[in-house]
């Protein structure tokens, strides 16, 4: 069974007959994580282990530039959250990594315990663009069903709106975006502070699709609020988020390091659940079955959405790289 990781020939002729047409020549990853092994603490992730110990802008680079290649590819970088990372070593590595390029930026990690103060001097002295905030670090167990505020703060939104910064968010709780817990903070974070521009992670968090088609349009009419492509592998999410803010406010996201896991993510009744072959037997009659990486499957779901909703070649190089790039001043 092929690995997570590995890039194989089979991957590549799906993205030779189906993508490469459609990916643009210039890429603009408004969702991609950089990482060193060290800033783990001796307890990095088991599926990490596999790829490169070190994972800064230009090993990046060149793993997207295996399944999209000859691409300039930029990005919006941030650390990879875990309970085990030293936040101050990631930070200052992602930021670091991110100042080499004119267009690449970062997003700073936050906990919720973290001084405000402490956060705008980091953001002014490391030069991010952003706070990346996580659910793994709210109070509430399980953290899959805390609400907004607990991983991010009031206070911390108000940084991010005198200091002129995105939020990347991905949201928790069983329904997502149909929530009607986090429909109501988002929207009245974004009101309540409308220099901050707010990233709803993953289409929303459309895993499953049904919730974003659900819950999206309670979003209509803001203005500082984008949604991000990353990791999802159904198209329905993208579509509605389309439908109910316009193509503006959609931006490609891979996920890297994600982006090398052979699994797809599929909708089941109101939840979801990632398939790979650590739980799941590929046996059919008609055809042998495996899997490809999560990036070929959401760039796949991400051309069906483009196609179902009539987009213009350069509604979608502004999906790819326009939006994010306007968002963040980098220039063409």
């Amino acid at each position: 069974m092929p690995a997570h990781w590995e890039v194989l020939d089979s991957d590549r002729e799906i993205f030779r007959r189906e993508l490469d047409s459609f990916v643009p020549d210039r890429i603009f990853d408004a969702h991609a994580h950089l990482y060193r092994e060290a800033d783990f603490g001796g307890s990095m992730p088991e599926w990490l282990r596999p790829g490169p110990a070190i994972a800064g802008l230009a090993e990046f680079r060149a793993r997207m530039d295996e399944i999209h290649p000859g691409r300039r590819c930029g990005g919006l970088f941030f650390p990879y959250p875990h309970l085990s990372t030293n936040t101050a070593a990631a930070n200052a590595f992602v930021a670091s990594e991110a100042r080499s390029s004119p267009d690449t930026r970062a997003q700073m990690l936050i906990r919720p315990e973290m001084d405000p103060e402490f956060i705008r001097e980091t953001v002014r002295r490391e030069k991010f663009s952003g706070l990346k905030c996580y659910h793994i670090y709210a109070a509430s167990k399980p953290t899959w069903e805390a609400p907004v505020e607990e991983y991010l703060t009031e206070e911390h939104v108000r940084i991010a709106h005198e200091e002129d910064l995105s939020i990347t968010l991905h949201m928790v709780r069983a329904r997502a975006m149909a929530d009607p817990a986090n429909q109501s903070a988002i929207r009245r974070y974004c009101e309540r502070y409308p220099r901050m521009r707010m990233i709803l992670a993953h289409a929303a968090r459309g895993f499953n699709p049904h919730h974003t088609v659900e819950g999206i349009g309670s979003l209509r009419g803001l203005g500082n609020v984008w949604c991000d492509t990353s990791a999802v592998t159904d198209c329905g999410a993208y579509e509605a988020i389309v439908r109910a803010l316009g193509v503006s406010r959609l931006l490609y996201g891979a996920d890297f390091p994600v982006t090398h896991l052979r699994s797809r993510c599929v909708a089941i009744g109101d939840s979801f659940l990632w398939l790979d072959a650590s739980n799941t037997r590929l046996q059919a009659s008609h055809a042998e079955i495996s899997f490809t990486l999560v990036a070929i499957e959401s760039l796949r779901a991400l051309k069906v959405a483009c196609m179902s909703l009539g987009l213009s070649d350069a509604e979608v190089e502004a999906i790819f790289w326009g939006n994010a790039a306007s968002m963040y001043g980098v220039a063409g």
